[in-house]
């Protein structure tokens, strides 16, 4: 047995996130400076997760966020209902000029050897005027949850923000909850709260009091400190599994609580055109995924539509190799839909998961 220890008793919510939700302004492959028209999709890191294990995986779900009550809070309150997610809302009311605000993201696709192009209005955001106490966490948690999940973007916010993911983890030990942590160290967002240092002192903090950390061999050497070497120090492909494998066992002596960690892998040729992989340690035992070439549409979600799937099949008691395969398969569909949440059904993932092909379903 797993040393997650995952609840198999009856439990009201099998996932629950807690995070900021915005919303993304997508032009498609235009450069926002031709933009004339734009689609909206509802994200979010840790809502990403909650969407996908809902919408694709069936689970039950939850959100614990930040809502704003004018038109944009009723658009993002909408899509959430429409992924099946359970929203626990702190509400805010605009004040027509200023805010508080959901956050604004602005994200066009690139194509080919144009990059991606990601910027931000965050200015008076809802989600970091969270903190403790703005959740009723013994009440959410007495119908039993079996995992709880937070992320680093959230956590880099505010001051608050990460003492309230520490509130919520701790209830969730309390309620023999799994607890996850996405580490998405972000320098940009770390450089308005005190920079490198205080960013790792938070998320050591955070570490302490999780089961399952994601993130790759960057992840952990700004978030937490782990030393390693860069990725392509000795030209080795951003594929090869060494360097994050190696910086596991510094983890552990670090961080005894921790029992898995995952991350994908990622080689990017062109916008469209990535090497994927993924790699789990849980247990004291590794697992690697094969490598898929994928034709990309839309990169934005992909690593969050691996943590649905393996997340997924870690609650489901399926062996960690299967596990990791559902995570891989999930995150590489995600990235052939447009927007930040799945599009995919259970089906399609599995195919993909055993060695499905894309010849065409007749």
């Amino acid at each position: 047995m797993s040393a997650l220890n995952i609840r198999q008793d009856s439990c009201d919510l099998d996932f629950l996130a807690l995070g900021a939700v915005v919303h993304r302004l997508d032009p498609g492959i235009l450069p926002f400076r031709r933009a004339r028209s734009l689609e909206v999709h509802v994200s979010g890191g840790e809502y990403n997760v909650a969407a996908n294990l809902a919408s694709c995986f069936g689970l039950n779900t939850g959100i614990a966020t930040a809502m704003v009550d004018y038109g944009i809070g009723e658009l993002v309150q909408s899509q959430i209902r429409e992924m099946g997610v359970r929203p626990f809302y702190k509400h805010f009311t605009h004040d027509g000029v200023r805010g508080p605000n959901i956050a604004t993201v602005y994200s066009d696709r690139g194509h080919g050897a144009r990059a991606p192009v990601v910027f931000y209005n965050r200015a008076n955001e809802a989600g970091a005027l969270l903190k403790p106490g703005d959740f009723d966490w013994n009440s959410i948690f007495a119908r039993g949850v079996r995992w709880f999940h937070s992320g680093g973007i959230f956590a880099s916010l505010s001051a608050t923000t990460s003492q309230l993911i520490l509130e919520g983890m701790q209830a969730a030990k309390s309620a023999c909850a799994v607890r996850s942590f996405d580490l998405n160290y972000r320098a940009k967002l770390w450089a308005t709260l005190g920079g490198a240092a205080k960013g790792q002192e938070v998320f050591r903090r955070i570490a302490s009091e999780v089961d399952v950390l994601i993130g790759n061999e960057e992840d952990l050497q700004m978030s937490l400190g782990i030393e390693g070497p860069k990725v392509d120090a000795h030209g080795k492909s951003k594929l090869d599994t060494a360097v994050f494998l190696a910086m596991i066992e510094k983890v552990r002596e670090q961080f005894p609580n921790i029992q898995a960690v995952a991350t994908t892998l990622r080689e990017v040729h062109s916008t469209n055109r990535h090497d994927w992989g993924a790699v789990l340690w849980l247990d004291g035992k590794s697992y690697v995924s094969p490598t898929l070439h994928l034709d990309v549409v839309d990169r934005i979600g992909g690593g969050d539509g691996f943590a649905s799937g393996l997340i997924y099949g870690l609650i489901r008691n399926l062996p960690p190799e299967e596990s990791l395969r559902l995570g891989w398969a999930h995150g590489a569909l995600l990235t052939t839909f447009p927007g930040d949440v799945s599009m995919a059904k259970l089906h399609e993932v599995e195919a993909l998961a055993k060695g499905g092909t894309a010849r065409v379903q007749r």
